[in-house]
């Protein structure tokens, strides 16, 4: 019996993306779908990095189709990353198609930690991605990942990426010794991240993840109205206190119309190395709590880890170091979910229209 177009829509539109929550069948146009008789082609091309889930997508593609009447199917299965929107009136940053600010209400909750080991998820998922640390008093990324020279110049102005582990980063910790505070005030900070930000050339990033500083002060809020993110994820313990100043982080976004993009829950258990036991040190299910009660979506939870530790303060993280570890294993999880939100996020259009200039006459 002979397929039609309607026949291969219906099996498309019956697999549902866990990790966006649509059909397939959404996401394939008519011109993508080829069919003669029993002979059915398919491209797939989904909206975030998936690298090690496409042969998956394929295999289980071309079943369904063999088990509506499809002969040896040809189903192609890629992924592509597009820009998305970003605040009404910020100037996007060349070089990046997707900012993502990482921040937590206050210090100690493994912040960066998340943000390098997200970074370094997403790379394995097939992303091109960089890092900006905007911690001026307190730079880490260096130290996570392993990496401590200048961002060399070539032409005096700009500056090119310092890259570790296949990361493209910049961070004013690149820029002074390690023991040598930054003694500035609230402007100097922010112009100096603004240089960080715009004068580093960024090359071809699907993500650029802004490391934000702890807390919700000025230098907090002038960056997320100044940087051109598409959205921003909370980092934060399970611990009542924790969560009291998450809340306020999550709160400062939702102020300047930044889209929540969800909460990630870092040392929620702990697991002796020893006996195996487990013990919520923290407390347990905070951050699925504040998820529901903010209607944000929660991204995921990350044990109390001794080899977490390690690996960052020695420049391996542990998505690297471990990559088949549960620990990378939960952050490329996190991650995917991350990258699958975005991707529904509204498109960037700003190429689409000419600057209008308005004359008077």
């Amino acid at each position: 019996m002979s397929l039609t177009l309607a026949d291969v829509r219906t099996v498309l539109n019956g697999l549902i993306d866990e990790n966006t929550g649509r059909s397939i069948g959404s996401i394939v146009k008519d011109s993508q779908i080829q069919v003669a008789g029993v002979r059915v082609s398919v491209q797939v091309v989904l909206g975030y990095p998936a690298r090690n889930q496409l042969d998956a997508w394929r295999n289980r593609i071309q079943a369904a189709l063999v088990d509506a009447g499809a002969a040896s199917p040809e189903v192609s299965v890629t992924f592509k990353v597009i820009a998305h929107a970003v605040q009404p009136g910020q100037q996007l940053v060349a070089g990046v198609r997707n900012i993502i600010a990482v921040a937590s209400g206050k210090g100690g909750v493994g912040k960066s930690t998340t943000t390098v080991n997200l970074a370094l998820a997403l790379q394995a998922e097939g992303a091109r991605v960089g890092i900006l640390d905007a911690d001026i008093y307190g730079p880490s990324i260096p130290m996570l990942l392993g990496v401590q020279q200048r961002p060399e110049s070539a032409d005096g102005k700009t500056m090119s990426p310092v890259v570790g582990h296949g990361i493209q980063s910049n961070s004013i910790g690149y820029l002074i010794s390690e023991d040598s505070p930054a003694i500035w005030r609230g402007p100097m900070v922010t112009q100096a991240l603004e240089q960080l930000l715009r004068q580093t050339n960024w090359n071809d990033l699907d993500y650029l993840i802004v490391d934000m500083p702890p807390g919700t002060g000025d230098i907090a809020l002038t960056l997320s109205q100044k940087v051109p993110v598409v959205g921003a994820v909370i980092v934060t313990t399970p611990q009542d206190i924790a969560l009291l100043d998450a809340r306020k982080g999550l709160k400062m976004f939702e102020k300047v119309s930044v889209p929540l993009l969800g909460i990630v829950e870092n040392m929620a258990v702990h697991v002796c190395t020893k006996c195996g036991h487990t013990e919520h040190i923290f407390g347990e299910g905070g951050g699925q709590r504040m998820a529901d009660d903010y209607q944000v979506d929660w991204l995921g939870s990350l044990p109390l880890a001794l080899s977490i530790r390690e690996q960052s303060d020695a420049g391996q993280p542990i998505v690297v170091s471990d990559p088949q570890g549960q620990a990378a294993m939960i952050y490329r999880d996190i991650a995917r979910k991350l990258a699958a939100k975005i991707s529904l996020l509204p498109k960037d259009l700003s190429d689409k229209f000419g600057v209008v200039a308005v004359k008077r006459t």
